[in-house]
């Protein structure tokens, strides 16, 4: 007997979407509500990093991965559904009749013809802006239209052109926006009819970098009694009150919050607020009145914080102190005056500094005693002439002066963050998750290479023990690896991000914690002065709206915020670059910081013949064929390359010599050998 047909009508399994990943240009994921799926390069269908897409999943085989453990099934982009952008920057290479742009992005698969004739000065070589008139299908190769010559020469000011196109940064501000900022003035009868403390007389300074230029915080430190008669320490610490002149879904408030940051490249600044805001009405200039917020703490002779007090204040800066001078003040003996160029500093503010610094580092201590992580880093900066050209590098890493300031900035963000969960109020807090065991489970075959990582460090890391990472961080000080064992610890670390919801600080040890210091900058500091200021004293009529974007708000900026640090990175990575390149053939001392089956990567720290200091902070590549002439085995869990004849070890941490061989200021890549 014939079966029979069932009249059920089986709906095909809709396709699963997610964005392409492929930064890298090696291996391509799709993040979808199903988890994350592999796309081998045979399967990306013509997509590119960042498109929105659609995925079916092949099964079978697993790859792809990342790191170890993180193989992932495999899939395939059946359509692509939204391009990320139609605007792409590459390399120019001309073969008649096409100027063929050749994308600097490796996640962009395909090149994009332009008809030379379009563009007839464009020369061989040069770096330029394309927008994308049809993408690439089966049968027909990508075609667009020349838009802007960043560089015809590579390097240069076109170098960091080409960086701010990558990245889409938005360096033009509405006229509108413009408009609304040229409105902006202080008014000190109207801030004090509004209620504003007047602090005029108090003697509030700034300590910044000796490049800034914008100044959104600033302190106080005094000696009070509290209400028992005991002796404390009143700090205060004040904060441009931006939210008195960009109020929401203004003009300026909608720039802002779509640029969510302000982006410090190596020649320039790209600023989230218009300069009329950051670099004047905003800023905290010595001698000028300007609106605040102040959050004045009580403190004990231990760093601990009793209890603070938030208001809107009018403040006038005394002093304007750099990093380097108050370091330099920190360092003089004894209590008597000091005199710095421009600052007329006495005993007294001496006295002050220095009761901060100490002040600092017993707030220091205590959040290390509570589990805060501290990270030493150095930084580098170039230092560039008035043509853009690098003429130098500085290196800035931690100092008495900038845990002055960091530790103050700390405390008041944890004062507000404290304030606001308490009242069960709405407020974007600064979250960072502890790290996934696995990423740290995989730094102990790394560090059992050197002898002081202990046996039981080995088997408590991976359980993300903070104090177990304040330890090895211990261990390392001072050695040759520490640069690297804290850089790859870094890395095992997870970002930390904005979300309305409290869950902790994990590097701080803070069980709240908020960004509430830089709304000149930072969007985020922004949101939660509307919010202190709505717990203070009144919701405005659009405060609900504001509430209700507050999940956007926070993802949106922990991207940009994302953005902003890349673009900053490979700004100063192309200086770095420009000002090794007439050094090609010199030898340098380096420390290798990755390992992998085609060669070494050599951090550089200094010039062996030169004055030329580094710190690490541009990394070069030695290709495997420069190891020497035998093979070398690769083990991808200790990271090591072991020569098979010679039995010679290359390892993460390791110490060696190199000499550049070559600078590609296109691609800011050195290349080194032996």
């Amino acid at each position: 007997m014939a079966r029979k047909r069932s009249s059920v009508r089986h709906k095909p399994r809709a396709l699963l979407r997610g964005v392409l990943d492929s930064r890298d240009g090696k291996n391509s994921f799709v993040t979808t509500a199903e988890g994350d799926f592999f796309i081998p390069d045979s399967a990306r269908g013509g997509a590119s990093d960042g498109d929105l897409v659609e995925v079916a999943s092949v099964g079978g085989r697993k790859g792809g991965g990342r790191g170890r453990g993180s193989e992932r099934p495999q899939g395939r982009v059946v359509r692509v559904i939204e391009r990320a952008s139609e605007v792409v920057c590459g390399r120019v290479e001309l073969a008649d009749p096409f100027a063929v742009v050749v994308p600097d992005n490796p996640g962009i698969p395909f090149d994009i013809f332009t008809l030379r004739a379009d563009a007839p000065d464009v020369p061989e070589g040069a770096f330029v802006q394309v927008r994308i008139t049809q993408f690439p299908t089966r049968h027909s190769a990508c075609t667009g239209v020349i838009e802007a010559v960043l560089s015809e020469e590579g390097g240069g000011s076109g170098g960091i052109d080409m960086i701010v196109a990558r990245h889409k940064l938005e360096t033009v501000f509405s006229e509108s926006a413009l408009a609304e900022a040229a409105q902006v003035a202080v008014d000190e009868a109207e801030a004090l009819a509004e209620g504003y403390a007047d602090l005029r007389q108090r003697v509030v300074f700034t300590i910044d970098p000796a490049d800034a230029k914008d100044f959104d915080d600033a302190l106080s430190l005094e000696r009070v009694r509290d209400a028992s008669g005991r002796l404390l320490w009143r700090l205060g610490v004040h904060i441009a009150d931006v939210s008195a002149y960009v109020p929401w879904n203004s003009a300026l408030d909608i720039e802002a919050r779509r640029r969510a940051t302000s982006v410090y490249l190596a020649d320039r600044v790209i600023p989230m607020l218009p300069p009329a805001l950051s670099e004047e009405v905003c800023s905290l200039k010595p001698g000028q009145v300007r609106r605040a917020f102040t959050c004045d703490m009580l403190v004990t002779d231990q760093g601990q914080v009793l209890q603070a007090q938030f208001y809107p204040s009018l403040i006038c800066s005394k002093t304007r102190f750099t990093y380097g001078q108050v370091q330099q003040l920190l360092d003089t003996e004894g209590e008597g005056p000091v005199s710095l160029e421009g600052t007329g500093v006495g005993e007294t503010m001496v006295r002050k500094l220095k009761v901060a610094s100490v002040l600092a580092q017993a707030m220091g201590r205590r959040r290390a005693t509570a589990g805060g992580i501290d990270f030493s880093t150095v930084e580098a900066k170039v230092r560039l002439d008035g043509e853009g050209a690098p003429v130098g590098v500085e290196l800035r890493q931690k100092t008495d002066a900038t845990m002055l300031v960091e530790e103050a900035m700390i405390a008041a963000n944890e004062a507000v963050a404290r304030h606001l969960f308490g009242k069960d109020f709405p407020c974007l807090y600064r979250v960072h998750d502890a790290p996934a065991g696995e990423a740290l489970a995989a730094l102990v075959p790394v560090f059992r290479e050197f002898s002081w990582f202990s046996r039981s460090g080995a088997a408590l890391l991976g359980h993300g023990s903070p104090f177990v990472i304040q330890s090895v961080l211990e261990e390392s000080h001072g050695r040759a690896e520490e640069e690297l064992v804290s850089n790859l610890l870094l890395r095992a670390m997870k970002r930390a991000v904005y979300r309305p919801v409290n869950d902790g600080h994990y590097g701080l040890a803070s069980k709240a914690y908020c960004h509430f210091t830089s709304p000149i900058r930072r969007y985020p500091d922004l949101v939660v002065h509307r919010m202190l200021k709505a717990a203070l004293f009144k919701r405005p009529q659009l405060f609900d709206q504001e509430v209700a974007a507050l999940a956007w708000i926070g993802e949106h900026s922990s991207y940009m915020e994302r953005v902003a640090e890349t673009a900053a990175r490979e700004s100063q990575t192309l200086k770095l670059a420009e000002y090794l390149e007439p050094r090609v053939g010199e030898t340098f001392a380096g420390v290798v910081s990755g390992v992998s089956s085609q060669g070494l990567f050599v951090r550089l720290e200094r010039g062996v013949t030169t004055e030329l200091q580094l710190g690490g902070a541009i990394e070069g590549f030695l290709p495997l064929r420069y190891l020497g002439p035998e093979y070398f085995m690769f083990d991808p869990d200790r990271y090591t390359l072991t020569g098979a004849d010679t039995d010679q070890v290359f390892r993460l941490g390791q110490p060696l010599q190199v000499v550049l061989s070559r600078v590609d200021l296109a691609t800011s890549r050195l290349d080194l050998r032996l």
